[in-house]
Parts: structure tokens; C-alpha cells; sequence
């Protein structure tokens, strides 16, 4: 069981309002739309008119009983029932790219697999027709705390939904499933463990299932970055339903060969595929190199520009427990209101510890890399890593939990060399699963050393990292996005093919001698290190000894990275790589071949102006900026770089949401919404989000017509907390003589 699946929580059991109980859903029912006809167990099927016999349709498999799943053409639209769920209950007045040809084709009854990245709704495309199908929609969700905020949303959306997890005693399961069946709940959320449970199964018999719904479906996927074996039970509970149901599957992230996984091993039926596009231009990335001794220095400077200490909310990932420790310590001994969780806290803390989080109470969070993925918070200013995590699947979903409501955001990843080497130690001394011979151990191991290695060209590549991370997905992107800390750096490119060949040569030299070593070593040999190892092993003797004594260790290493990325050397995989030539490497040491590279330009000290002198040439010091309090801790031309200006103007740490009215309103929203959420014991960003609020404080309407067209405001909420909010914004409005 994962951190995520240990976060306890109690049942929320909603009564069946607002939307209308299942049962008994005939034709005549309020809740029975056009196309649907009784079952045996007094539910519907959508997609056949009442008066027909339920025909195969073309393309349609028998299931058990010789029944016939639902196999009818999808709608182009999703009608006018779907939109009307969309805006009375959740607020929004029009559907994003992506949900509304997934909602169609799961009301239609067929399969689906929808890859959408954090923030762009996936949620709503199970959740929308759960509301409009006859039968039950089961959600199958590996992680509790997600089943916890979901279903505690769709409490205030007026739409009766519950969960059943191990968080709960026997006695307040047994409560849940009886309310089920007695009072018609349109969602109900498991966990994929809960589906082989006897008592469960036996507890759902006779209620008709029209959705199954699985999120985090990259799970089932060994190849994925969170495999459980859990996930592949699920077809088989889905074959032992008396009529199967429509089948769909959600995931963030999912490269080509896990969409084929889930696919396959899901057992979709002729499933649309509808993959959007991974870019969330809310989120803005960086990436500052910095010597592993400075990198908390720089996580404090990057807090204080973002404001973790007036209340801005926040993710810091660190990479192993100790870490966790180390740095909520030292952030609260900064006065910085951060809390801590992870694996080695007991139930009661971690529970504690996260509601503090959710509420803000504690609005910055240290932790390890499980926190988060059931978290549905909306109102994440920021995500930092500390440490580089293991694939660029994993970080492209934990940062992505900042500016979940569309607001900007910042991703910031730490990276230093020695994120590297933990890397490659916690690969090589992970938990192995005993289900797995020898050889799929070792196809793994090798895949995850390939996946940490696309991870550390996204951490040094100076190309623009959002175009990095489209491409990694096989997405096409433009050469700049001007939106994160490369893109904003005034680059000039260089030739360094004369270094690049320096290097190649080194290598080679080290293969006649039947020797390969690591970055390190090849670039201590170039620099004529005088360090013990190197000269015990004889490598001072070689002919590119020092040829490279006049440039820095990180100059050499950029070039390795470089290399290897370009394939001009390979970097073996285990717990000591090596470089080694590839079959290109020749192609650099012809006549006329050329590599170039860009770097930081170079400016001029903006202090003494000090010009230091280098084994017989001149280097400028470049100018430092001004990132942190210790102005030295992020300054990476201590590697041999120049600082960039990472931030631009306008950026979300300078709270660019208009004019200083437009600012008032907003700060005076956010108390209320905070007044609100306390009388109701909810999070704050279940009454509202953020990007609801700054769209109050920008259109400032004064009539409950006018906030139901503010994104996030639908019938329900508009009923409950519309009086307040209208009266606050008119208040400003006179106070300013405005209206």
C-alpha cells in the first residue's frame, strides 16, 4: 500500500439531492433521458429507445450471459442535459478540449481512455455522466485522499457521492454500502484492492453499474512510473457484472507504450483515444543549478519571492524522509508556516499534517513524492523539488500540482550533480517485486536508468524546458516558450566542437588502455587533477591529461551532457556509468563537423568589476543576480555559469491581477471565502478557487445573473455563498463610487 493510500478519512455520505436517486430509472423517470430502457435490476442502459429489443450493435462483443455491451455510435454532442449538469452544478459555462467527446462517447456506452494533464478536468468526464446515467458509476482510485476531496467537491456541488476505503471501521463500511442501496448515490469511489473483497462484491450485487471509471490508470502499466498490481484485477471484476458496463480510463501522463498498456491490459473495447495536449501554460518552469551545500539557502530565497510567508501555498519535494526532516526544520525555524509528511509518521500525524495543508492552516508542505496525488487543491501558487525525481513522467505530474484552477504557478526543480548519484542508488537499491524473474527485474532496472537519464538532460539542457517536456510526450512545441527561467536567459550560441572532440578523445584514450570511467574521472583527467585515484590508476600519463586545464569542471561536464544527449557518447546504465564511444562518435572527429552550444552570455561584474586571469586568458565573472537572501546560494557560475534572471515581470510573486482596486477586492474575497470555509469546516478552495475570485474582482458583477457567468459559480454554490460574495463586491463598489 502506498503513503497515498494511508490517508485515513471519514465517510461522507451524501443523501440523494440535488441530482435525484438511482432507482427505481425507467422511462419515466426525471432522472431517464431519451434512449433508455429498463434492466433487471430496475436501472437503464442509455443509448436504446425503451420500445426496442437491445440488438448487438456493430462492432459490439457479447459479454456474460450472452448480453451485448453497449456498442452504439457515440453523439457528436453531448447535448444540452450534460451542459446543464456542467454549469448548475460545477460552475463552468462551457466544456474544455477533450471532455465533451469523452463524455459523449461514455454516455453513448462506449469505452475510453482520456489522457489529459493535471488541471484540464478529467475528473468532470466521469463525473458529468455519472450525473445522466441510469446505474451506478463505480470510480476505481488507488489513492484515499483523492477519494476524500472528490467526493467532499461533489458534496457542494449538490451531487450525492461516497467512498468505501480502508480508512474506515467495518461497521462505516457496511453503513455506506447500505445507503447505497437503499438510497441510490450516483458515485461511489474504491480503491482497486476493494474490488476482489468479498463483502464488497456481495454488497453491490443487484445494483446496476452503468460506468466504471479508472483513474490513475497508468498504474495497470509496469512500464508506467507507478505500477500496481492491484490495476489488473480490474477486468476481471468488470467480466463477473452481470451486464458490463462502459469503461474509462484517466491518466495524466502516459507515454506511447503505456497508452497501449492500459489499453490492453484494461481490456478497452474499440476505446476512443483522446490524448490532450500536455501544455499548461499556467505553469512556468525553472531549473537553477546549484552545489548540493546551497540548495537550501535557495529553496529559502525562492520562498521569500514567492511569498510562502504571507500565506502563498506550496509543495517542497524532497527525495527520501531524512531530507524531509531536514528541510521542514529548517523552514520553521524560519518562520515559515511548513508542515511535513511522509511514510515514517504515524496515521495520525500524517492526517494532522495534511489538513493543515488542505486548510491552510500550514499552507507549505515538505514531503515526499506520494503527497499529492489524491490531493484535488486548487489554490497551489508553486511545487519545488529539492531533489530531481527519477523520471520525467513523475515530475511533470507532482509540479503540476501547482495552478490546478488555472492561475499561474511555479515549478521550480533544485538540481545538482549529486541528484544523479541518489538517483542512481535508489534504483539499484529499490523495493524489487518477488512476482518478477530475473530478466523482467533487469529490463526494468535498465529502463529506469534510461528514464532518470531524460531526466538530467531536462535538468541541464539549456534549450526551453517546455519544449522538452512536449517533445518527451511526443507532443510538437515551438522552439521558445518564453515562459520559463531558459527561455527568459539571454543565450548566445558557441562553438565548442575543438572541447567536444577533447572529450571524445579522452574517452578513447581510456578505451585503448581497456579502461571506462565515469563524468567525473574523464573530466578531472582533462582539467590534470592531481587527485589520488587519478594518479594511482596512471591517468596522468595519458595524452589528454590537462589538455583542458584552463576550463571549469562544469564547462566539461556541460559538453559530457551534451554529448551524450546527441548521441556522440553513451552513458551506461547501473549504479557506476561509464562513457563509452557510440556508432556517431566518429562523425565528430571529421573534417568540417561542428557542435555548437548555447550558453549564458556573459556580462560584465555589475560590482568591483574584477577581472580574474586564467592559466594565460581573460574570463569576465558575469553578473550575479539578486535570487535569495544569500545572494550567493543559487549563483551558478560558481559551477561556471552565469545566473539568469529567472523571473520576469508581471510574474504571480509580484500578485499581477490588475489594478490596485482590482488587488483590494480580491485580498477582501479571499477573507471571505476564508470566514466561509471555516463556518463550514471546508477547505477554502472547495467554496471558490482563486481563479473564481480574481474573476469577481476583475468583472465585479452585481446580480446573481452576473456571478453565475463567472467561471466556478453554478446554481448550487450561487444559492449557498452567492448573498455574500454579491455584498462584498458591492461594497467596494460603493466605497470607490462606482456604482
Amino acid at each position: 500500500m502506498s503513503i497515498g493510500q494511508l490517508e485515513p478519512a471519514a465517510p461522507i455520505l451524501l443523501p440523494a439531492t440535488g441530482i435525484g436517486s438511482r432507482t427505481p430509472a425507467v422511462a419515466d423517470s426525471p432522472m431517464a433521458t431519451a434512449g433508455t430502457r429498463p434492466t433487471e435490476g430496475g436501472g437503464c442502459v442509455i443509448g436504446v429507445e425503451p420500445a426496442e429489443v437491445m440488438e448487438p450493435a456493430a462492432g459490439a462483443k457479447p459479454t456474460k450471459g450472452g448480453r451485448c455491451a453497449i456498442g452504439v455510435e457515440p453523439a457528436e454532442g453531448v447535448g444540452p442535459a450534460a451542459a446543464d449538469i456542467l454549469h448548475r452544478h460545477f460552475g463552468y459555462t462551457g466544456f474544455r478540449p477533450g471532455q465533451e467527446a469523452l463524455i459523449g462517447h461514455l454516455l453513448a456506452g462506449g469505452d475510453c481512455l482520456g489522457v489529459m494533464p493535471t488541471g484540464a478536468g478529467k475528473s468532470l468526464c466521469y463525473q458529468v455522466p455519472g450525473c445522466l446515467l441510469p446505474g451506478l458509476t463505480l470510480v476505481v482510485s488507488p489513492l484515499i485522499s483523492l477519494m476524500k476531496d472528490q467526493v467532499a467537491s461533489l458534496d457542494e456541488a449538490g451531487i450525492p457521492a461516497a467512498f468505501i476505503n480502508s480508512s474506515q471501521s467495518q461497521a462505516e463500511q457496511s453503513r455506506a454500502l447500505r445507503r447505497l442501496q437503499e438510497t441510490g448515490l450516483r458515485l461511489l469511489y474504491v480503491a482497486p484492492e476493494r474490488l476482489q473483497s468479498p463483502s464488497f462484491q456481495q454488497g453491490i450485487a443487484g445494483i446496476p453499474v452503468s460506468l466504471v471509471a479508472v483513474d490513475e490508470a497508468h498504474c495497470v502499466s509496469q512500464w508506467g512510473h507507478d505500477f500496481r498490481p492491484s490495476y489488473r484485477e480490474i477486468p476481471r471484476f468488470i467480466e463477473s457484472l452481470a451486464l458490463r458496463p462502459a469503461v474509462g480510463a484517466f491518466t495524466a501522463t502516459a507515454t506511447e507504450q503505456v497508452r497501449e498498456d492500459i489499453i490492453t491490459l484494461l481490456k478497452l473495447r474499440e476505446p476512443l483515444v483522446q490524448v490532450s495536449g500536455f501544455d499548461r501554460p499556467n505553469l512556468r518552469f525553472e531549473v537553477r543549478k546549484v552545489k548540493a551545500s546551497d540548495k537550501m539557502e535557495c529553496l529559502k530565497g525562492f520562498l521569500m519571492q514567492e511569498k510562502a510567508d504571507a500565506g502563498a501555498s506550496g509543495i517542497v519535494y524532497c527525495a527520501t524522509r531524512k531530507t524531509v526532516e531536514e528541510v521542514c526544520a529548517v523552514l520553521c525555524e524560519a518562520g515559515l508556516p511548513a508542515t511535513r509528511y511522509h511514510a515514517g509518521l504515524s496515521d495520525s500525524e500524517r492526517r494532522a499534517n495534511q489538513d493543515d495543508f488542505v486548510f491552510d492552516r500550514k499552507p507549505l508542505m515538505v514531503a515526499t513524492n506520494a503527497f499529492g496525488m489524491g490531493i484535488d487543491k486548487s489554490n497551489v501558487n508553486f511545487t519545488v523539488h529539492y531533489n530531481m525525481p527519477l523520471d520525467l513522467e513523475s515530475y511533470y505530474q507532482e509540479a503540476g500540482r501547482a495552478g490546478r484552477d488555472g492561475s499561474p504557478a511555479t515549478c521550480l526543480l533544485l538540481y545538482a550533480p549529486a541528484d544523479v548519484r541518489l538517483g542512481e542508488f535508489l534504483i539499484t537499491h529499490g523495493e524489487r517485486d518477488p512476482e518478477h524473474d530475473v530478466d523482467v527485474r533487469f529490463a526494468l532496472q535498465a529502463k529506469a536508468f534510461e528514464l532518470l537519464r531524460q531526466m538530467t538532460y531536462y535538468a541541464t539542457t539549456n534549450d526551453c524546458l517546455r519544449r522538452y517536456i512536449l517533445r518527451y510526450f511526443g507532443e510538437p512545441a515551438k522552439v521558445s516558450c518564453g515562459n520559463c527561467s531558459n527561455c527568459s536567459t539571454a543565450f548566445e550560441e558557441a562553438d565548442v566542437t575543438l572541447d567536444a572532440q577533447k572529450v571524445v578523445s579522452c574517452v578513447f584514450r581510456l578505451r585503448e588502455k581497456g579502461r571506462s570511467m565515469g563524468k567525473a574521472m574523464v573530466a578531472a583527467i582533462l582539467r590534470g587533477s592531481r587527485e589520488k585515484r587519478l594518479l594511482d590508476l596512471g591517468f596522468d600519463q595519458l595524452s589528454t591529461y590537462g589538455i583542458m586545464a584552463s576550463s571549469q569542471t562544469h564547462h566539461i561536464r556541460v559538453i559530457i551532457d551534451l554529448l551524450v544527449e546527441q548521441g556522440y557518447l553513451v552513458l551506461t546504465a547501473g549504479e557506476f556509468p561509464t562513457l563509452q564511444w557510440s556508432s556517431r562518435t566518429r562523425e565528430l572527429l571529421a573534417p568540417g563537423a561542428q557542435i555548437r552550444l548555447r550558453m549564458p552570455k556573459q556580462k560584465p561584474a555589475t560590482t568591483s568589476g574584477i577581472v580574474k586571469k586564467e592559466t594565460g586568458r581573460q574570463r569576465s565573472t558575469g553578473t550575479r543576480y539578486p535570487v535569495s537572501p544569500s545572494d550567493a546560494a543559487c549563483d551558478s557560475s560558481k559551477l561556471g555559469d552565469t545566473v539568469p534572471e529567472l523571473r520576469p515581470p508581471g510574474s504571480r510573486a509580484e500578485e499581477d491581477i490588475g489594478d490596485e482596486a482590482q488587488a483590494a477586492l480580491f485580498a477582501d474575497l479571499r477573507e471571505l471565502r476564508t470566514e466561509i470555509a471555516r463556518e463550514q469546516n471546508l477547505p477554502a478552495y472547495l467554496v471558490f478557487s482563486d481563479a473564481s475570485l480574481r474573476e469577481m474582482a476583475r468583472v465585479r458583477p452585481y446580480t446573481e445573473e452576473g456571478l453565475l457567468s463567472v467561471q466556478g459559480v453554478g446554481a448550487v454554490k450561487l444559492e449557498r455563498y452567492g448573498r455574500r460574495f454579491l455584498a462584498c463586491i458591492k461594497r467596494h463598489g460603493q466605497a470607490e463610487g462606482d456604482h
